[in-house]
């Protein structure tokens, strides 16, 4: 199954939650903003909702600093 992130196409074993995918690519970064084809998902969301092919996410995080 094949997905896009943040304009990249990555390869998926199968259908997976969301909060998989980006307890995957953003375990150090608790300060994410999700956007899965076009629609913010509220951090609540993410273990119920499932990726299904063709799906397009989009990543923010806030990075802080002087």
């Amino acid at each position: 199954m094949k997905i896009s992130i943040n304009g990249k196409t990555h390869a998926l074993t199968g259908p997976q939650p969301l909060s998989r995918v980006i307890q995957g690519l953003c375990k150090n970064n608790p300060y994410v903003i999700v956007e899965l084809n076009g629609d913010i998902i509220h951090k609540d969301l993410w273990q119920s909702v499932q990726l299904c092919e063709g799906d397009r996410i989009e990543l923010v995080s806030f990075v802080g600093g002087g």
